[in-house]
């Protein structure tokens, strides 16, 4: 812009030029001057402007370079969400598909219980129904214990009033726990020492015992032989080798005796025990003579079939 202007003097002062055109030639430069400091202005005011727009350009640049990395790493997201997503929905359709599984096992289940329940209780009517038979049963079975047992108290007091004159010299004795009765005989009123053979006083005392013993119809009679620990005499052990057998014999001679008068035999039963259930101390006389006996004894039959 300064080379013009120079430009311009030099051809002013070259020609010959007059005073007024010279005047307007001075202004004329004034004025280009002026123009030329505007446009020097303008000029960096363009620059700076354009310097401001350059470093607006780079941080646009930059900005798009920014958002460019921020829209690949949303894709890559995305992706990886579409990965994940798929991943995720084939698990849950999976996790579906069990629960449905569940569901229906389940259900059929549920089903099983139902007609589980309706058969328990189908089969819990039934047990009710049981036990109300059972209990009028048992209601009717202890009616009928309670009477057996009132029939065999009347035995026992028939017994007691029959054999006082035995009971009171302790020859015999008589007692009765709820439906077993049981009557004891000491040996000397049925045998001699070291014999089964029933004496005839023995056999007198029997014929009363039966009379009262012929009305029993729904008792098991069993017969017991018991004796002493004294062992059996070198004179008596070729026909009893030891208490065992003197027991049972006297036992045995006993049940004969009573369905030879009319006892039913399908009532009766001979045990023999020997020495081993004593009632009292083998070492006193009183003690043995206690254990040495019979005992007739009389139990249900439907205790005795148990046993």
């Amino acid at each position: 812009m300064k080379r013009v202007v120079i430009f311009f003097l030099i051809l002013l002062l070259g020609g010959c030029v007059s005073s007024k055109e010279y005047k307007a030639r001075l202004a004329e430069i004034e004025g280009l001057k002026g123009n030329v400091s505007q446009l020097e202005e303008a000029f960096k005011a363009k620059e700076s402007e354009k310097a401001g727009l350059e470093a607006e350009l780079q941080k646009l640049k930059k900005d798009i370079d920014n958002l460019k990395k921020e829209r690949d790493t949303l894709q890559e997201d995305n992706t990886n969400l579409r990965y994940l997503l798929e991943a995720k929905k084939d698990e849950l359709s999976k996790a579906i598909t069990d629960l449905r599984a569940k569901v229906s096992e389940k259900e059929q289940r549920i089903e099983e219980l139902e007609a589980e329940i309706a058969r328990l209780s189908e089969e819990k009517a039934k047990a009710v129904q049981e036990i109300a038979r059972l209990s009028e049963e048992k209601a009717k079975a202890i009616e009928e214990k309670e009477r057996a047992i009132e029939e065999l108290k009347g035995t026992y007091n028939k017994l007691v009033s029959e054999l006082q004159e035995e009971i009171k010299k302790g020859e015999i004795e008589v007692t009765q726990l709820r439906d077993k009765l049981t009557l004891t005989m000491v040996e000397k009123i049925l045998f001699d020492s070291g014999s089964a053979e029933i004496k005839k006083e023995g056999k007198k005392v029997l014929d009363r015992v039966v009379e009262i013993l012929k009305n029993v119809k729904d008792r098991q009679i069993n017969i017991e032989g018991h004796t002493d620990n004294v062992p059996i005499s070198p004179r008596l052990a070729h026909k009893f080798p030891t208490n065992w057998e003197l027991s049972t014999a006297r036992a045995t001679n006993v049940v004969r005796y009573l369905q030879e008068k009319g006892i039913d035999p399908t009532l009766l039963s001979a045990t023999g025990y020997g020495e081993y259930r004593p009632v009292s101390s083998n070492d006193t006389e009183e003690g043995r003579a206690r254990n040495r006996r019979i005992e007739i004894v009389l139990v249900p039959i439907e205790l005795k079939k148990m046993e």
